[in-house]
C-alpha cells in the first residue's frame, strides 16, 4: 500500500504558469477567492490586533483564571478578597520565616538543592556576618540567581586563548564545558565584557584592587557625565566592609534610573541545550541561557561592539521596539509593526485607561478588582502591547544595550536583563528619601520629628474628618507644633486620606506625544477633584438611618438596623458615587514640579491645565495621613523604605523588581496597587468605609417614597458608613507590619548582606577557574 505524501510539488520548468484547461474554472471562482481574501486579512487583523497607534482601553490579564470571579454582591465581609488576601499574605510569610536555614550545614544543602551547585568560596564568612546581624531570610536570594544565571553560561573565545579544547570534559566534547560542567573561559568573557560596558554613556565602575575600593568613570567619547554617580558611590559603601575579603573585581554600575540591557528573544535558549551549561543553571534560576554571539564583529568596530555606542536614540529607534523582541515570536507584541503614533492623537480622552489588568469577568467593576500583588508580576506586555503607553520606561531616552552586558541597576522591570542592587536612596540617609533623618545632629532617629498619631481607630463609625482641628501651616519639618487633632477626644490623630505629591516624571520622549499615558500622569487626573465619571463601592453596610427598608434598592434589602444580620454575614452593598465627590473627600494627589514639560502634548500650558498642581512638601508632611501613595517614576520610587518606615500605610503600584521583592508580602506589609488604578476607591472602602461628608452630599437630602419624608431630619449630622468591621484596625495592622519589615529585614545591614552575597557570586563568575571560588563542601 502506498502513502500519499502531505505536500507534493509540480514537476514543472514553469510551475507558476496555469494549464489552458483550468483558465476559465479559475475566473469563475475569483469572487469567492476574493472573499476568502479578505476573509483572511479580517481574521488576521483581529488575531494580531490593530495597529499600536491608539491604546486599547481596556485591560486584561494574561494569565486571567478561566472561571469568573464571583460578583461582589454574593460576597460578605469574610469572603472579601481583600480579607482572603490578608490572610493568606500572613500565612505565606510566615511560613517563609519558618524555613529558613538554622546552620550553615543547612543552609549549603538549601543553596545546593535550590542552585543545582555548591555555594562561592567566602559563603561561610558571609553566613558569619549574617548570622552575627540576626539576617532573617538567609536563604531568599532566587531573584539575584536568576539576574546572574544567564552569566553562567557564558563561554570565553578559543581564538583569543580563553581555552583550548584540551580543557574540555572529554565526555562531552564541543560542549564548551569543564569536567566540573562550568563553561570554560566564561571569567575572561566576563571580564571582556564589564570592561567593554565601562566604555558606555553613564556607566560607572566600582573597582576592588588590593581590597581597596575607588569609584570611577572612564571617558565616555566626548560625552560628559556631570559626576560620577551616586549609585556607584552607594555600591561602594555596601561593599566597604567586605572590599578586603574579595579579589580584584570590577563592578559596572547603572548611573540611570531606567533599565539599559535588553537582550532579544532569538538570542536565548533553554538552559541544558546546545551545549549550554544547564548543570549550573539550577532549580529556581530561570529555564533560559545566553547564547554566544559567534559572528564576527564589524570591521569598523576594531575595539569591542560597542566603540561606536551612542547613548541616546537620536530619532532612530525606541525602548519599545527593542523590548518587544524579548517576547516570543508568536506572541502579540512581536505581531505588532509599530510602536509610533501620531502625537494629534488626544491621549487625553483616554484618561487613565480605565479598566483593570488583573482577573475578572467584564461583567465586575474593575474597581472590584484587587491585585494580589504587584503589576511585575501580573501584566504580560508581550500578551498585550497595547499596555506599553502606560509605562514612561518604554520611552526612555537613553538607548539600550542589546547584547548580554552585566549592568547593575537599583531596579529591574521585566524583560530587561540589568542585575539588582540596593538603591543608594534606600541605604543612604537624606533629607529627602530617609524616615527620621535629623538635619541637625546628621544621624536618623527611630521617629520621625513629624510623625503623627494613628489615633482612636473608627472601626463601626467610619471616617469622619469633619471632627479634625487642621493647622495648614503644619508641614511635618520646620513646623511640627499642630499636627492634626480631633476635637472631640482632643488626640492627634492621622488624616484619612490618600495622599501623593511628586514631580512630573515618569519617562522620556522617545518617541514624542506619549507623556499624557505616563503612569504619574494617570494617577493625578485619576485624583482630579473635577473627574468625571462614577465609582461602585462596595461595604458590607446600609445606609445608617432608621427607615432603611424604605431606601432605594441598594440598601432595602438589609432591612431596619436592629434586624441588620451579623456584619460579617451581611452581603457587600453597592454605592454608586461621582468620581470627583470620593476624589474631593479623601484623594490629596499633585504634581509639585513641572520636569520637561515640552514634551507633554501642548507643553506646559496644557500639563498645567490637564492636572492639578501643588507646592511642595516636605517628607514629614507625609506622616499626617494614613494612606502614602508609591508610584513609579522614571523608574522605581526612592521613597518606599522611607514609607515603610512610618506609621502610615504604603499604596505601591510599581512594575519593577527591586533586591527585596521576594522578602516583603503585599497585604502584609504594604497594600499593591495595579497599573490602572482603579481598585484604589474600593481599597479605601474596605478599609475606611465611606466618609461622612461623602454620605451627607449623596444621600443627605434623600426622601422616604413612600411617606416623602426625609430619611434624616433636618440639621441633624449624618454619619459616615463603615467599612469592613474591624477595617481601620486592619489598616493600622499592615501600617505595623510594614514598619516591622523595615527594621528587621529592610536594613541596611540586610542591604549588606545582600550585595556581600552579590559579590561572591561575582568573584566566581570572574574567575579564570570557577571550580577553584567554589566552596568545598
Amino acid at each position: 500500500m502506498t502513502t500519499r505524501p502531505l505536500l507534493t510539488r509540480v514537476t514543472s520548468d514553469t510551475p507558476w504558469i496555469v494549464p489552458k484547461q483550468h483558465r476559465f474554472s479559475q475566473r469563475k471562482w475569483r469572487p469567492l477567492l476574493t472573499l476568502i481574501l479578505l476573509a483572511c486579512c479580517t481574521i488576521v487583523i483581529l488575531r494580531v490586533g490593530l495597529p499600536p497607534g491608539l491604546p486599547s482601553t481596556t485591560f486584561t490579564a494574561s494569565n486571567s483564571p478561566l472561571t469568573s470571579p464571583p460578583h461582589p454582591s454574593t460576597l460578605t465581609f469574610s469572603t472579601h478578597p481583600i480579607t482572603r488576601m490578608m490572610e493568606e499574605a500572613r500565612e505565606r510569610f510566615q511560613a517563609k520565616v519558618n524555613r529558613q536555614s538554622k546552620t550553615l550545614p543547612e543552609a549549603i544543602e538549601e543553596y545546593k538543592f535550590r542552585y543545582g551547585m555548591s555555594p562561592p568560596t567566602g559563603f561561610d564568612d558571609w553566613w558569619e556576618f549574617a548570622s552575627t546581624n540576626d539576617v532573617i531570610l538567609v536563604d531568599e536570594f532566587d531573584t539575584l540567581m536568576r539576574d546572574l544565571a544567564p552569566f553562567y553560561a557564558l563561554r570565553g573565545q578559543k581564538e583569543l586563548g580563553d581555552y583550548a579544547d584540551a580543557d574540555e570534559d572529554p565526555t562531552r566534547l564541543g560542549s564548551g564545558l569543564d569536567r566540573h560542567g562550568w563553561a570554560l573561559g566564561g571569567g575572561s568573557e566576563m571580564r571582556r565584557r564589564i570592561a567593554e560596558v565601562a566604555s558606555v554613556a553613564s556607566i560607572d565602575m566600582v573597582r576592588i584592587r588590593n581590597g581597596r575600593l575607588s569609584t570611577i568613570s572612564i571617558s565616555k567619547d566626548g560625552f560628559v557625565d556631570d559626576e560620577v554617580s551616586a549609585r556607584a558611590k552607594g555600591l561602594k559603601s555596601m561593599l566597604g566592609v567586605f572590599a578586603p575579603k574579595l579579589p580584584d573585581i570590577d563592578f559596572p554600575v547603572n548611573a540611570k534610573a531606567e533599565g539599559r540591557v535588553i537582550v532579544p528573544w532569538d538570542r536565548w535558549e533553554v538552559a541544558g541545550q546546545d551545549g549550554m551549561n544547564g548543570d549550573k543553571i539550577g532549580r529556581g534560576m530561570g529555564n533560559r541561557s545566553y547564547i554566544e554571539d559567534i559572528a564576527p564583529h564589524d570591521t569598523k568596530d576594531t575595539l569591542h561592539p560597542l566603540a561606536t555606542f551612542h547613548p541616546d536614540w537620536r530619532g532612530v529607534g525606541n525602548v519599545w521596539d527593542k523590548w518587544r523582541r524579548t517576547c516570543p515570536p508568536n506572541s502579540t507584541a512581536r505581531k505588532s509593526y509599530s510602536s509610533l503614533r501620531s502625537a494629534l492623537i488626544d491621549s487625553m480622552s483616554l484618561s487613565h485607561l480605565a479598566p483593570s489588568q488583573k482577573s475578572g469577568d467584564s461583567s465586575v467593576s474593575s474597581s472590584f478588582s484587587f491585585a494580589p500583588s504587584n503589576s511585575f508580576d501580573s501584566v504580560s506586555f508581550c500578551d498585550q502591547p497595547h499596555l506599553h503607553y502606560t509605562q514612561g520606561h518604554f520611552f526612555s531616552d537613553w538607548r539600550t544595550l542589546d547584547d548580554l552586558y552585566p549592568v547593575l541597576s537599583p531596579a529591574r522591570a521585566k524583560g530587561f536583563g540589568d542585575i539588582k542592587i540596593p538603591s543608594h536612596y534606600y541605604y543612604g540617609s537624606t533629607q529627602a528619601y530617609t524616615y527620621g533623618w535629623d538635619k541637625v545632629t546628621q544621624t536618623v532617629q527611630s521617629v520621625d520629628r513629624g510623625e503623627v498619631a494613628w489615633g482612636d481607630v473608627t472601626d463601626n463609625e467610619g471616617v469622619d474628618d469633619r471632627d479634625l482641628i487642621i493647622d495648614p501651616s503644619y508641614d511635618g519639618h520646620n513646623n511640627t507644633a499642630n499636627p492634626p487633632r480631633n476635637r472631640k477626644t482632643g488626640k492627634v490623630s492621622k488624616q484619612n486620606k490618600i495622599f501623593w505629591r511628586g514631580a512630573t516624571t515618569g519617562g522620556g520622549n522617545s518617541p514624542a506625544g506619549f507623556a499624557a499615558l505616563y503612569q504619574r500622569h494617570r494617577a493625578v487626573r485619576m485624583a482630579d477633584w473635577d473627574a468625571e465619571g462614577d465609582v461602585e463601592l462596595w461595604v458590607p453596610h446600609p445606609i445608617p438611618h432608621a427607615n432603611a427598608s424604605s431606601h432605594p434598592k441598594a440598601f432595602r434589602r438589609l432591612g431596619a438596623p436592629h434586624h441588620l444580620p451579623k456584619i460579617d454575614d451581611a452581603l457587600l452593598t453597592a454605592h454608586k458615587i461621582p468620581v470627583a465627590t470620593l476624589n474631593k473627600a479623601f484623594m490629596d494627589v499633585a504634581f509639585v514640579k513641572a520636569q520637561n514639560a515640552k514634551q507633554y502634548p501642548g507643553g506646559l500650558k496644557k500639563l498645567t491645565e490637564d492636572h492639578r498642581f501643588s507646592t511642595s512638601v516636605s517628607l514629614g508632611n507625609h506622616w499626617q495621613y494614613k494612606y502614602l501613595l508609591d508610584l513609579d517614576g522614571m523608574s522605581y520610587s526612592g521613597r518606599f523604605m522611607s514609607f515603610l518606615s512610618s506609621d502610615s500605610v504604603p499604596i505601591k503600584s510599581t512594575v519593577y523588581e527591586e533586591f527585596f521583592s521576594e522578602w516583603i508580602e503585599p497585604w502584609l506589609h504594604y497594600i499593591p496597587l495595579s497599573s490602572s488604578y482603579e481598585e484604589i476607591y474600593n481599597i479605601f472602602g474596605y478599609f475606611s468605609g465611606i466618609p461622612a461628608e461623602v454620605v451627607e452630599q449623596i444621600y443627605g437630602n434623600a426622601v422616604n417614597p413612600a411617606t416623602s419624608v426625609p430619611f434624616f431630619p433636618p440639621d441633624s449630622k449624618i454619619p459616615a458608613i463603615p467599612g469592613a468591621p474591624d477595617g481601620d484596625a486592619r489598616l493600622q495592622r499592615i501600617a505595623q507590619a510594614g514598619k516591622e519589615w523595615k527594621n528587621t529585614i529592610g536594613r541596611k545591614v540586610d542591604m549588606e548582606s545582600y550585595v556581600y552575597r552579590l559579590a561572591l557570586e561575582w568573584a566566581r563568575l570572574n574567575a579564570e577557574d570557577r571550580e577553584a571560588m567554589t566552596m568545598k563542601v
